[in-house]
């Protein structure tokens, strides 16, 4: 059975005793989801089952599983392996569009050089031709190295730490930089090499883990209320609501439902209320979660280098492009024989495209996040509008909020609750239980 790293990473971070609400609430997964994935991770790790005597489970972990896990298989070390070196490998990708870039410019100017001493040489070298010799198109910045040094900007965090916050891990343990590992620390400048890779195409999607985000706060909006709740309360974290009937009839509520295992309930009075049973048992007493009055999206960044660094990349970029336009001209009329000017020549488009490429995909890039930023602030204002909404209710909503607290509950499933344990046999545990009986229950779970 396959692994699931998000119930790994919720086990950890609840202390290695949990339920499956306390994994569903956590990590905002489907309730069967963070069920088979703490019953896979229990039988790959030697967890134990905790059953109470009213059927309820609590697993309980290692602290050491993954380094259990490591020593299984050797597929999870080979994982991990490929993890750093792919991290290793995206840094390489990431610095060699500026290298590429300063390539290119070097590329261009050798050859405005050599077509113009060659022209200069033929044409008796005047002393117009000397001046035009005088490389007036060759770049070389007063501080070259500084366009090289990885370690520009870093301060005190060193080579490897600190320049990505968000650095994830990998399916079982191992660092990976991914999209949002991109994005430098306020007040750290990035490497100059690493500011244009940001320059080109941004630092990822702030949002990446918005869905993550959205049903962690519906669930921990869930288990704040006892584990009943009434539509409106988790409006503020949803997006499509429907319109008529489909908002009326609440049927936005279908896939918390489905999500959660919940149940509605009908009043007297034919308001509808939900309840999450499995929301409702915990391995220890937690306390409420502070969760966010609605759902907040990040707005798009363009780019996490600095102003200055902005306005060198496009300096380069447009050096590129000029240079690229001079030594066209200059080789419509060139007559040398000579195999450099042949190569450039040959590689001319490839030139010319990149640094066409490197100030035309920013600026399309710009006016793109513009549009997503609109669509963003939207959302935003939607679900805050409902954030305010809710809050404003009236008598009605109070009546409803009443019949949901009449299911509400929370059961705090502590080890001496526990009649059975998979740690130890059933001789062990003392009691003489019906054992056909408690298996017939287990079974029913």
């Amino acid at each position: 059975m396959e692994l699931n790293k998000e119930v790994m990473q919720a086990v950890e971070s609840l202390d290695y005793r949990v339920t499956v609400g306390d994994v569903a609430t956590k990590a905002g997964l489907n309730v069967e989801v963070a069920q088979q994935g703490l019953l896979a991770l229990a039988s790959e790790t030697q967890g134990h089952m905790q059953v109470s005597e009213t059927g309820e489970i609590a697993y309980e972990f290692p602290r050491n599983f993954r380094g259990v896990l490591r020593n299984k298989y050797w597929q999870l070390r080979a994982q991990e392996t490929l993890s750093k070196v792919w991290s290793a490998l995206f840094y390489v990708i990431r610095i060699s569009f500026g290298i590429m870039l300063m390539v290119s410019i070097a590329i261009i100017s050798i050859a405005i050089i050599v077509l113009v001493i060659a022209a200069s040489s033929q044409g008796g070298g005047n002393s117009r031709d000397n001046r035009r010799g005088g490389g007036g198109f060759v770049f070389f910045p007063t501080n070259f190295f500084y366009l090289f040094d990885f370690n520009y900007g870093r301060g005190r965090y060193g080579r490897g730490r600190g320049r990505y916050p968000n650095r994830g891990t990998s399916r079982y343990g191992g660092s990976y930089s991914g999209g949002r590992g991109r994005s430098s620390p306020s007040g750290e400048k990035l490497p100059f090499l690493e500011a244009i890779f940001s320059f080109l195409f941004g630092d990822g999607d702030p949002n990446e883990d918005l869905e993550e985000r959205r049903w962690q706060a519906i669930g921990s909006v869930i288990t704040n209320n006892g584990g009943a709740i009434a539509a409106e309360q988790v409006t503020p974290y949803l997006d499509d609501l429907g319109e008529g009937s489909d908002r009326e009839y609440e049927d936005y509520m279908l896939p918390v439902l489905t999500r959660f295992n919940g149940q509605p309930e009908v009043s007297p009075t034919g308001d509808m209320v939900y309840y999450f049973p499995e929301l409702q048992v915990s391995a220890m007493q937690r306390g409420k979660a502070a969760v966010s009055a609605y759902l907040k999206e990040t707005k798009r960044k363009f780019t996490s280098a600095t102003s200055d660094q902005v306005m060198i990349s496009i300096a380069l970029g447009a050096l590129n492009l000029v240079g690229a336009l001079v030594l066209w001209n200059l080789l419509q009329t060139a007559t040398v024989d000579i195999e450099f000017i042949a190569f450039v020549e040959s590689i001319y488009w490839l030139l010319a495209g990149y640094g066409t490429a490197f100030l035309g995909l920013p600026l399309i890039r710009y006016y793109w996040m513009l549009r997503q930023n609109a669509k963003i602030e939207k959302r935003n204002e939607e679900r805050a509008i409902r954030a305010t909404t809710l809050n404003r209710l009236g008598a009605a909503f109070q009546q409803k909020l009443a019949f949901a607290k009449q299911f509400a509950a929370q059961k705090v499933l502590n080890e001496r609750d526990a009649v059975y344990s998979t740690e130890t046999d059933l001789a062990e545990q003392g009691g003489d239980p019906d054992e056909a009986d408690f298996l017939r229950r287990l079974n029913e779970i």
